[in-house]
């Protein structure tokens, strides 16, 4: 089972990947965490739901703004690259845009598709009922037609004012063309002074307690709203872009980079480094040295015009690198900034989370976890796992073949295990953990604890015992019982099963050979002995 308890509470995409990172299923949710651990903590799934959850090996999450955004960046995912146990629609149309024509007297309708050259298209529109509105918002604010076809004689929207009639001369090509463009900006998203125009009718309405037409101007006012909700993922545009955006923490660069093709979506790449002074533009050389620059950089800070210059070469024409400051490319950075804090700093956040609930004076940045295993008394054998800010460090994992217990005493054994490691890091002079997890209860954490005392040691060490999921802390008669779903505890469970795994692998390494030799030879293993 994936561990789901860092997945963000945010709205966005998850991508499930086999075995072969190959994308198998992409889903939208409201909230990442709680859609993608439904997978793998509910029983009743139907067949093909149960054969996708077997197959996945591992699962990345795109953040968003919205669950509108959501919505569309599923649409992009799926057509991009069609996953297997996604419905298969392959004449399934696109969200609908609202298009302005380039005709004489250019008429305001819906499109399923774009034709360049054609019209002006905006959107796209995930509901069609606020589409729909918003249409309805234009047609009488602006009194544009929608008719396909000029007529000859006024129609009946001319006679309900809701247009201005150019079929019948009633209006001059030229005012005509203001109202468009009028329409178009607020299409656009600058519409604040139609918007005040519109706030301040309703209210007059609702002061004269005509409710039915305040409540008709306010659902008006919502739909335009949402155009300024327009989506950060989805935006039809003819130019290519890179969204570049990193974080700094503990003298590391955390860097993200969207790719956003023809106003789309196409995908992420994510890196880490060494920090260092002008790593920024170090890194832009490096990257589009492998690849073409698009026609646009979003970026969090100014570049030099030798970089300008070199980008420009690279490319063969200019590339025009942005830094904004408000607006919808803000919006976009943003955007990313949100996706390294999921993508990098969830470790962080976790350590922290333990730090929090234990009540530790300091970080555990380093946290190392002993278990014992053993079938039915032979075989014995303990192991020591590392994790590091976070993140496994199996360089720094361990194994023990006990040498001074006979039979079966995981009480002995840990004790074995925990002197041997710590008196070891004693001669060599290096660095202690931070913390110290025993996968046990009581027992094995008083015999820990022993250990640690008569090498004169004093490293916090907790013990979590497996049936409750407790965790026993030294001087406290009861166990504490973190929160099952935070992070803590998912963070504790994740080190003691893979401390439990690494020991049951070198268990059954020592069994199998012991039935292919003659039980007497010595087992060599790659991994350092404590």
């Amino acid at each position: 089972m994936l561990d789901t308890a860092t997945l963000p509470n945010n709205p966005g995409c998850y991508l499930f990947f086999d075995k072969r990172d190959t994308v198998i299923y992409v889903g939208k949710a409201k909230n990442l965490r709680k859609r993608v651990s439904s997978y793998f903590q509910k029983k009743d799934h139907d067949v093909k739901t149960r054969s996708l959850v077997s197959g996945i090996a591992r699962v990345s999450v795109m953040v968003t703004n919205t669950e509108t955004e959501a919505l569309l960046l599923e649409n992009n995912l799926i057509k991009k690259h069609q996953p297997k146990y996604n419905i298969d629609l392959k004449d399934a149309k696109r969200y609908a845009y609202i298009e302005l024509t380039t005709e004489q007297f250019p008429r305001i309708g819906i499109a399923r598709r774009t034709a360049k050259g054609e019209a002006s298209y905006f959107g796209p529109f995930v509901s069609a009922a606020e589409r729909d509105a918003l249409i309805r918002v234009i047609k009488r604010v602006f009194l544009l037609r929608s008719c396909r076809k000029l007529p000859k004689r006024a129609c009946l929207r001319h006679h309900m004012h809701t247009c201005s009639a150019p079929c019948i001369g009633s209006i001059s090509e030229e005012d005509y063309g203001k109202d468009v463009d009028r329409a178009a900006a607020l299409l656009k998203g600058k519409g604040n002074e139609l918007l005040a125009s519109l706030r301040e009718e309703m209210a007059g309405y609702a002061a004269m307690k005509d409710y039915e037409k305040a409540l008709v101007l306010r659902n008006q006012i919502t739909a335009i709203g949402h155009l300024t909700e327009r989506q950060h993922v989805e935006r039809p545009k003819e130019t290519d872009q890179d969204v570049i955006a990193y974080a700094v923490s503990d003298e590391t660069v955390y860097l993200m980079v969207f790719s956003v093709e023809k106003g789309l979506l196409a995908g992420k790449q994510e890196f880490s480094f060494d920090h260092r002074e002008d790593f920024f533009e170090e890194f832009l050389v490096q990257y589009y040295a492998e690849r073409t620059p698009p026609s646009e950089l979003i970026v969090p800070l100014e570049v030099g015009e030798a970089m300008a210059e070199y980008l420009a070469e690279r490319k063969g024409k200019a590339v025009h690198v942005s830094v904004p400051m408000i607006g919808e490319k803000k919006k976009l950075l943003e955007l990313v900034e949100k996706n390294i804090e999921y993508s990098f700093l969830k470790n962080d956040l976790k350590v922290k989370d333990l730090q929090a609930n234990l009540g530790l004076p300091d970080l555990p940045e380093v946290i190392e976890c002993f278990d014992i295993s053993h079938l039915s008394g032979t075989a014995m054998v303990g192991s020591m796992v590392q994790f590091r800010n976070g993140v496994p460090d199996k360089k720094n994992y361990r194994r023990f073949r006990i040498k001074t217990v006979e039979g079966i005493d995981d009480f002995a054994s840990i004790a074995e295990i925990v002197r041997r490691r710590y008196d070891r890091l004693i001669k060599e002079d290096a660095g202690m953990p931070d913390l110290i997890i025993i996968d046990g209860g009581k027992g094995q954490l008083s015999s820990a604890r022993s250990s640690l005392r008569d090498l004169d040691l004093t490293i916090p060490v907790i013990a979590i015992a497996k049936k409750e999921e407790e965790i026993f802390m030294p001087g406290e008669m009861l166990p504490r019982r973190l929160d099952e779903k935070g992070m803590a505890l998912r963070y504790v469970q994740e080190i003691r099963n893979e401390a439990h795994r690494f020991a049951i692998a070198y268990n059954r390494l020592l069994r199998k050979k012991t039935v292919i030799g003659d039980g007497k030879k010595p087992v060599k293993s790659k991994k350092k002995s404590g």
